[in-house]
């Protein structure tokens, strides 16, 4: 390795593997001089200012309609937030007052009511605060090109083979980038929920977030190889690096089949057991991407999203129109939907005046949706509505007691009244099921599988509060692994118990798209298979060419052993043996 490659670990936010050079780009808030204007000078910049408001969500709204056209109308919703925040008297009248009262030019009132809101949402430590600085930094950029003028983007002088490093990148930047000549890209800042990050993941534009150290290392021009998949940021490589990750492009390209032809694959198992492999989606237009790469239907749609992709709480009217949406794309496949999941870094902290010391361990999720109803029962009217349209189940998020899955199942019955008194068509023998998420539910399994009608084990959270590790910490993440026992034995004794009470039972968790631990999944028993679009040609080419009586010697194995370390050494040697040509090399660290 040179002396001066340096690795660097992020969130990955947007999957593949790229070579290219970095361009480096540090835009922030533009430190604007306090200039004094004379008395009489005020209507003049009050003008200047209302002129430069206008002119800013002109354009946003051509950033709008092309954003809508190329990822969909969910995502795009990011740039009608932008409008929003524009529109605000919170934010015009703070701008004006600056204007009136202190005498200063406009451009100085818009970077410092802008700079100092972000500067306090950076501060609060809460992802769902920060998430927002980018948009904020968004609205000062284009502000003040149309106050004091334009300068020249960095981003659009970017050569071919382009990988742009930045302290962070606005959502605009994002969505207008040039495919043709940048690969990808990586910040400091940022999280998995930021509004550039969906964006990155809508465009399939490689992508990793919350480096922290990049700028301080980075220069322009200098090899870096960028991978979306792992997290990971190599600067300044060496030519055997280079060599090894060309490499793994190489076989990753090599082992993938054309969209077409993986859609028209069955995921039969060598001995002849289908298992089925749907897609997680955060967006309705992702609903194409799942079935392009050959799933079979939706296996989680997380509906927080619309959350977090505008400015206001979403109405009856936007959730019915992004589930009818998924439910014409599915075209009668099935599209299981989950209720909000939020909670812990998502939306609910922001709308506390005191927010959670824990929220991982408080208020989230059927917990946070039991407690404001008004909110839960506009979600499930809209969901009832659009079974009317097509095949719909509904899965509540991190069930833990009885009295929750009958509460919110309650709530259903209720809205279903509602709806059949109003006149309302809607699905009567909608199937509701339950994420199995904490250890819980999975030591209860036989009780809630007298109550749900399916089960799907969502393996992130299971894994963390199972090992009592936040995966997002740097310093306990090496503890973070699906491969301990304690698990895996979980998920052995939620699939005997659903197989025993006929309950259809699938892994919705990350942990389903990872080869190695998918085989795990199939030899205890789990026969349906949810993960990101990107993962499903790699998955049912593995489905493909192994067989159940494999995985199942390979779950009895592990399950005699008394370590992480060891069930994951096994995995890996069983998965590269029986199915060589689906790994890259790379270690599964």
């Amino acid at each position: 390795m040179a002396s001066n490659t340096l690795h660097i670990k992020g969130l990955p936010v947007s999957p593949g593997i790229v070579i290219g050079r970095v361009l480096v780009v540090d835009d922030d808030l533009r430190r604007v001089s306090r200039r004094q204007i004379p008395e009489g000078g005020i209507p003049a910049e009050l003008a200047r200012l209302e002129e430069a408001s206008k002119a800013s969500i002109a354009e946003i709204r051509i950033v709008y309609e092309q954003a809508e056209r190329q990822m969909g109308s969910e995502a795009a919703k990011i740039f009608l937030f932008h409008i929003g925040m524009l529109s605000d008297p919170a934010f015009t009248g703070q701008v004006r007052a600056m204007v009136e009262q202190e005498r200063v030019t406009a451009d100085y009132a818009v970077s410092h009511v802008l700079a100092a809101l972000a500067d306090r949402f950076r501060a609060t430590g809460d992802s769902v605060f920060s998430t927002k600085v980018n948009d904020i930094e968004d609205l000062g950029e284009r502000m003040l090109k149309h106050l004091v003028g334009a300068r020249a983007s960095r981003i659009a002088e970017a050569d071919e083979g382009t990988i742009v490093l930045a302290r962070d990148l606005t959502p605009s930047q994002t969505a207008l980038f040039d495919r043709t000549r940048i690969l990808g890209f990586a910040t400091d800042l940022g999280g998995q929920t930021s509004h550039t990050a969906i964006i990155a993941k809508a465009l399939d534009i490689p992508a990793v977030v919350g480096c922290k150290t990049l700028l301080k290392h980075a220069k322009d021009g200098i090899r870096v190889i960028l991978d979306g998949d792992k997290g990971a940021v190599i600067l300044d490589p060496d030519d055997g690096q280079v060599a090894e990750y060309t490499r793994y492009i190489e076989q990753a390209r090599m082992f993938r089949v054309s969209a077409d032809e993986i859609a028209s694959l069955e995921p039969i198992t060598t001995d002849g057991h289908h298992i089925t492999v749907l897609g997680n989606i955060e967006l309705p237009e992702e609903v194409t991407k799942v079935l392009r790469q050959g799933g079979e239907g939706i296996g989680l749609y997380r509906t927080e999203y619309l959350y977090l992709t505008g400015m206001t709480e979403p109405t009856e009217g936007d959730h019915y129109r992004a589930y009818a949406r998924c439910v014409e794309l599915s075209g009668g496949r099935e599209l299981v939907i989950r209720t909000m999941d939020l909670g812990a870094d998502k939306y609910t902290q922001a709308q506390e005046e005191i927010p959670e010391r824990n929220p991982f361990l408080g208020c989230r999720s059927i917990r946070y949706c039991l407690k404001n109803t008004a909110m839960f029962r506009k979600q499930l009217r809209a969901i009832l509505r659009a079974s009317a349209d097509g095949p719909i189940k509904i899965m509540f998020p991190l069930v833990t007691t009885l009295s929750e899955l009958r509460q919110a199942k309650f709530l259903v019955r209720e809205v279903m009244e509602d709806l059949a008194e109003e006149g309302i068509a809607f699905d009567a023998g909608i199937k509701m099921g339950m994420m199995v998420e904490v250890p819980a539910a999975a030591i209860q399994a036989e009780a809630f599988a007298r109550e749900a009608d399916f089960f799907s084990i969502g393996t992130n959270d299971l894994v963390q509060y199972t090992l009592a590790v936040d995966r997002t910490n740097e310093r306990v993440a090496s503890l973070y692994t699906p491969a301990h026992p304690a698990v895996i034995r979980l998920i052995r004794d939620v699939s005997r118990t659903a197989r025993r009470h006929n309950v259809p039972l699938s892994c919705c968790g990350e942990s389903a798209a990872d080869l190695e631990f998918a085989m795990l999944l199939i030899g205890l028993g789990v026969r349906t298979l949810s993960a990101s679009a990107g993962a499903l040609p790699n998955l049912k080419r593995f489905i493909r060419s192994v067989s159940v009586d494999q995985c199942e010697r390979v779950a009895r194995q592990a399950l005699a052993l008394d370590s992480d370390d060891q069930v994951a050494r096994l995995l890996r040697d069983r998965a590269r043996t029986f199915v060589p040509q689906a790994f890259d090399g790379r270690s599964v660290d």
